[in-house]
């Protein structure tokens, strides 16, 4: 069977810090490689964004496969399944909305206060403020600088080309990336509207293995979302 995995990160870090693996999310990605392992799992080729978080995954990930003598292809970096840059679309949409909306304006206050307050909770959550700029950004609402929901869409499936391309001749294909660059490509498999996208990627837990059947004509979904490898109810978080 030829199968493309598409790994999300390990838990990242703070607000303030998020591209880099958090104590949990090292754990997660240890748990992960160990698994692999011992299904015997070996990649014939990988490939990883650029963002720390993603390759500190992988890192540790094909660490636990060359610990337990699974052969190790050389890692390809490609920025194109990078996560899109949420603090360029705040930066972006958060002054233009608060300036048209006073109930978004309090919201998103709150939020710059509770992050400045330190309040480690925040850091977990996904908060309505939140919701409010991506969901602005997808619509197109506004312009900016900043990458384009559609821009963001178009690179992260020529991004695919060569992976999925890999896995058609028989290679076992590994990549490591983040919630909605995995939402984006399996849009190629079940035709996705944005807002699919986005809730299959809310649903992502961290350090998640998700499979695509990949035949010369058809993708086809083998699994979404699985986390055999998180044992401990502590170990499964969705950011």
């Amino acid at each position: 069977m030829n199968l493309l995995y598409l790994i999300r990160h390990g838990q990242a870090g703070t607000r303030d810090e998020y591209d880099r693996l958090s104590n949990l999310g090292r754990a997660q990605a240890r748990a992960l490689g160990d698994w692999l392992a011992r299904e015997g799992v070996a990649f014939d080729a990988v490939w990883t964004g650029a963002l720390r978080r993603q390759q500190e995954t992988a890192a540790t990930v094909l660490g636990a496969l060359a610990e337990a003598g699974l052969p190790q292809p050389q890692v390809q970096f490609d920025p194109r399944w990078n996560e899109f840059d949420l603090d360029a679309v705040y930066a972006g949409i958060a002054p233009r909305i608060a300036a048209e909306d006073p109930a978004f304006r309090r919201d998103f206050e709150a939020l710059e206060r509770t992050v400045a307050a330190g309040d480690a909770a925040i850091h977990r959550k996904w908060t309505p403020a939140d919701a409010a700029i991506v969901e602005a950004w997808i619509a197109g609402r506004y312009s900016f600088e900043g990458e384009s929901w559609d821009q963001f869409v178009a690179r992260v499936r020529a991004a695919a080309v060569e992976p999925l391309a890999a896995a058609r001749t028989g290679k076992s294909v590994a990549v490591f990336t983040s919630a909605t660059p995995v939402g984006i490509t399996l849009g190629l498999a079940l035709s996705l509207t944005p807002g699919d996208i986005m809730n299959m990627a809310g649903a992502a837990l961290n350090s998640n293995v998700t499979i695509l059947s990949v035949d010369a004509d058809q993708l086809r979904l083998f699994a979404f979302n699985r986390i055999a490898h998180l044992e401990s109810p502590e170990l499964r978080t969705f950011r």
